[in-house]
């Protein structure tokens, strides 16, 4: 079929009109990723600032979490011999996926934040941050994302956080009889596999430190 000389006029204004929409289109989104990229980048630095902090949070008089140390966050990559090392001996239901350095106001190390991510939870991925001092305390941790049952596994935060808080490293261990022990993790009612879940991410992240402090993956 041959094709007129006003529609091929016709095509071309077309496509012209259709380009130039594309281009105004292209430039006012650079504009506007530009205009906002430093506002974003900084509004994450402080969320992610703001969440390394929670965990070495103590309660206060008033049995409200304070910030008693200030500290600056630098991330370090994570150790790959020591994630190795963890999967070696068993630890595969949770993986370390963030490591921060905590450091007092003259640069003295004062511990890590660990991001943990446990693959176990009953509705999905659970990820959360835990702080850990060069004293060897467990401070505290601080649920990032989970997707519990409501009522149930999503009362994480406010049953199974406090749990974890000023505790000395070892391997804790879930009961539903009540905790009588320093190890001993009280799970949420009707929720033992989100309880198992942070349980075991937690000790997963315990190990994780306790290898980087004997050497690494290469330590026998």
């Amino acid at each position: 079929m041959k094709i007129t000389k006003e529609e091929i006029i016709k095509i071309l204004k077309d496509t012209a009109v259709i380009f130039a929409i594309t281009l105004v289109a292209g430039l006012g989104l650079g504009f506007v990723y530009e205009l906002t990229k430093d506002p974003i980048a900084k509004q994450e630095a402080q969320a992610q600032a703001d969440a390394c902090n929670e965990v070495f949070k103590e309660v206060g008089a008033e049995g409200k979490l304070e910030t008693k140390v200030e500290l600056t966050f630098n991330e370090i990559d994570v150790d790959e011999k020591a994630s190795a090392k963890l999967v070696e001996e068993g630890y595969t239901g949770a993986y370390v996926d963030s490591l921060y350095e905590a450091k007092l106001a003259d640069g003295t190390l004062y511990g890590y934040v660990i991001g943990v991510t446990s693959k176990e939870g009953y509705g999905g991925n659970i990820k959360f941050y835990m702080g850990i001092t060069t004293d060897d305390i467990l401070k505290g941790i601080s649920i990032l994302s989970i997707s519990e049952t409501p009522g149930l596994g999503m009362n994480a935060p406010t049953v199974l956080v406090p749990q974890f808080r000023n505790k000395k490293l070892e391997e804790f261990v879930v009961v539903k009889t009540g905790a009588l022990s320093s190890n001993e993790i009280d799970a949420i009612t009707s929720a033992t596999i989100t309880s198992n879940a942070v349980t075991g991410g937690v000790n997963t992240g315990v190990r994780f430190y306790q290898i980087l402090n004997e050497g690494g993956s290469d330590n026998e």
